[in-house]
């Protein structure tokens, strides 16, 4: 009865505005990069002249440190638990620089209620405020860490979020979270139109890594859509919170995030992908593993 319910509530959304912007969910394992991937991802974007709205959806409240002029900054959660009502959007966007607005969801106290209600709570809050009418060109959701389940899934089980990247690098527990992450998602596509937009692959040895990453795509019937190398121009923009397009934008690996832009917004149709079970993972990585140690 409840996923009949939120394929309608679904459906009224789409209804109501057919010209909502593209949305796009990120997630991936804790720590491989996706908050780097998506605020570089973001600040690219809007050097294109595109909108975009940049929702943090964890509790550490960082998505958009890169972004924002002020940090730390106020979240949704924050204003909720002082008692907060009829909130507007001005209440909770940020100025994230030209052509871009941030949101952060915030969470409880570390060890403290369950982060990932605030999720539920804040789409409530989008509706009423109608946020998603504000023109804008991309959504995008930076969801914490691998977790497909419970509140941290809302993007996609929602239907809010049409398409779901999967940040990755080429090591065994990035590839088990995206593996999963992917039958997340393949479980959702049944109720919805939730679908697999690809991996971003963010790694430290392009070299190694790419052929690793490129047979568990083929495997799980997905492709790479950008791979990414360790660069240290990250670190000196991120020390500064900045992105490395706003820091640094003559260095080559500003061009980076620019023609990833381009990727993102030729992609292809996204699609189901169709993810292994967790003994044909253990049995598929320990081969792959293995081949590419003995090669």
């Amino acid at each position: 009865m409840l996923s009949i319910e939120r394929n309608l509530q679904a459906a009224e959304r789409v209804g109501k505005s057919h010209n909502r912007p593209r949305s796009l969910a990120f997630y991936g394992k804790g720590g491989v990069g996706k908050s780097t991937v998506v605020s570089n991802l973001t600040a690219a974007l809007a050097h294109k002249g595109r909108r975009v709205l940049q929702i943090g959806c964890d509790p550490k409240r960082d998505s958009s440190r890169n972004l924002i002029k002020t940090f730390p900054p106020t979240t949704l959660m924050d204003l909720l638990s002082v008692g907060k009502t009829d909130l507007v959007p001005a209440d909770i966007l940020m100025d994230g620089g030209e052509n871009v607005e941030c949101i952060e969801v915030g969470g409880p106290k570390p060890g403290v209620g369950c982060a990932g209600r605030g999720l539920g709570r804040l789409f409530e809050e989008l509706e009423t405020m109608e946020i998603f009418d504000r023109g804008y060109d991309y959504v995008f959701y930076d969801v914490l860490g691998d977790v497909v389940c419970g509140g941290f899934a809302v993007p996609m089980r929602d239907g809010y979020a049409e398409e779901v990247y999967v940040v990755t690098s080429g090591e065994f527990m990035s590839l088990y979270a995206a593996n999963n992450i992917a039958r997340g998602i393949a479980n959702y596509a049944e109720q919805g139109d939730i679908r697999m937009g690809g991996l971003i692959a963010n790694v430290k040895d392009l070299a190694f890594d790419r052929a690793l990453i490129e047979k568990f795509a083929a495997r799980i019937g997905t492709h790479v859509v950008w791979y990414l190398e360790w660069n240290k121009i990250v670190y000196e923009a991120e020390r500064r919170r900045k992105t490395v397009l706003r820091y640094a934008p003559e260095h080559a690996f500003a061009q980076e995030w620019l023609e990833m832009a381009d990727a993102i917004e030729k992609q292809a149709k996204p699609h189901i992908p169709h993810p292994m079970s967790d003994t044909e993972l253990d049995v598929f990585l320990e081969e792959l593993f293995g081949i590419q140690a003995e090669d």
